[in-house]
Order: C-alpha cells, then sequence, then structure tokens
C-alpha cells in the first residue's frame, strides 16, 4: 500500500510536452526520454528534424513546448522574436563533427581520404538548414577541397537522411554527427575522422522552453532535466561535450 501511494501521485500528475529534437541527437534523446518517464511520469513526445525547418514550423504555430536545437544562433533568434520563455536557454550539449564510412578502411585517421578518393560521392546534410552541413562545407572550405568534391556532393534534408546515405552504401563516406556513430567511446562501425574543432564554427546545441510550454510541468521538468546528471551521463556517452 505503501508502493501504492508513492506511484499514484506520480501517475495522476504526469504531464505530456512536445519536444523539436535536432535530427543529430535522436540516439540520445530517446534513451533521455525513456528515463526521464521512469523518473517522473512524465512523457516526452519527440519530433526529429533539421533546426531550420523547426523554426520555421514554430514560427508557424507548430505545437512545441521545447526546443532542441543543433546550434546555438536560432534558439537565440526565436529568444529575440519573444517565441520562448525568458532566461530558459541554455547550451545542452557540443557536438563533434565525423567524416564517417559504413566500411573499413575508407576513411582514414587524418582526413586525407578528402584530397586522395575519387568517390562518387560525399553526404552532406543541407548546409542552409542544418548545422552539421553548414560545418561540413566549412571543414572542405579551410582544408581546400570543396570545389573537387562540389560536383559529388549528396544532400541530406537532415543529418539522419545524410546518415542514412552512407549506411545503405548510396555514398561511400560521408559527414555526418559523431553521436550517430559512436557509444561508450569508441566508433561502433566502419572507418572515421573525428574533425578537428578549429576546421569548423564550434557545434554548440541550445535548448529553449517555448512559449507554449511555458506553463506545462512536464515542459519546465524536461528543461530541468536535461541539465541533471543522467541526462549528462547518456549525453557524454553518445560522444558529446558538455
Amino acid at each position: 500500500m505503501a508502493a501504492l501511494a508513492i506511484v499514484l501521485p506520480m501517475a495522476v500528475n504526469a504531464e505530456e510536452v512536445q519536444v523539436a529534437v535536432a535530427a543529430n541527437f535522436t540516439a540520445p534523446m530517446q534513451a533521455i526520454a525513456a528515463q526521464f518517464q521512469r523518473d517522473t511520469g512524465h512523457v516526452a513526445k519527440l519530433s526529429f528534424g533539421a533546426t531550420g525547418k523547426f523554426y520555421a514550423q514554430i514560427n508557424n504555430g507548430a505545437p512545441f513546448e521545447v526546443f532542441l536545437s543543433a546550434d546555438a544562433k536560432t534558439p537565440a533568434r526565436l529568444d529575440e522574436e519573444k517565441a520562448t520563455v525568458s532566461g530558459s536557454r541554455f547550451t545542452y550539449a557540443k557536438g563533434t563533427l565525423v567524416l564517417w564510412s559504413k566500411d573499413d578502411g575508407q576513411v582514414d585517421a587524418k582526413g586525407e581520404v578528402l584530397r586522395s578518393s575519387e568517390a562518387r560521392h560525399l553526404a552532406i546534410a543541407n548546409p542552409k538548414t542544418a548545422p552539421y552541413g553548414a560545418a561540413a562545407v566549412q571543414t572542405m572550405t579551410r582544408l581546400g577541397v570543396l570545389k573537387r568534391w562540389e560536383p559529388r556532393l549528396v544532400q541530406g534534408e537532415n543529418i539522419s537522411q545524410t546518415y542514412q546515405f552512407v549506411a545503405t552504401g548510396n555514398a561511400p563516406m560521408g559527414f555526418v554527427a559523431l553521436s550517430q556513430v559512436f557509444k561508450d567511446g569508441k566508433v561502433t562501425q566502419g572507418s572515421a575522422w573525428i574533425v578537428p574543432e578549429d576546421l569548423h564554427d564550434p557545434i554548440e546545441q541550445d535548448a529553449v522552453l517555448l512559449k507554449k510550454g511555458e506553463h506545462n510541468p512536464a515542459a519546465i521538468a524536461l528543461m530541468k532535466y536535461l541539465r541533471g546528471e543522467t541526462a549528462h551521463g547518456i549525453i557524454r556517452s553518445y560522444g558529446y561535450g558538455l
């Protein structure tokens, strides 16, 4: 009876929160949401996609209450447009770009393959809507190899689609988020070059509480949960910095 008394209030007070999540953060956010529900009773309903598209959807009245962006500038822009709860924005993760192939030996540990490969395709996310795609373009520009690859670039709508191009072999290699190919301290399949941070702008990923979630206990609880040690442990396990 005592145990039932503890469980029932949490179930009665449980709420749902609608969350827009940058595609690169799919796997860690699924794990965080599952643990969040176990710990609080609240349910996080997750939608995954490109940061730029979420920005447009939010401006057009989409019912999102929390936004986990793949960059810092988009939530800052929403702040300026008074679409967020003032003071709620914070950096929840620092992303890492990686050049990846599902095949062993395709990508060397220093990225020299970008200077030598005649591969038919190189996959990147759309740089206009996906921060990881913009970082990929910056990297190739600073290495002086963008022009040699431009005719062979294939663009994913977001980083998840970009990963699928490479994972299915439609592109021999591509720039993806480290979190998509990394777990518990190692790349889980194929070959990869972790791109040095000085080759592109920092990928600081910000979360923000949107106006629609201002009075939702589940939205407020999720924002707090993302800053806690349980979420931080999951985030680190997928190769993100904090």
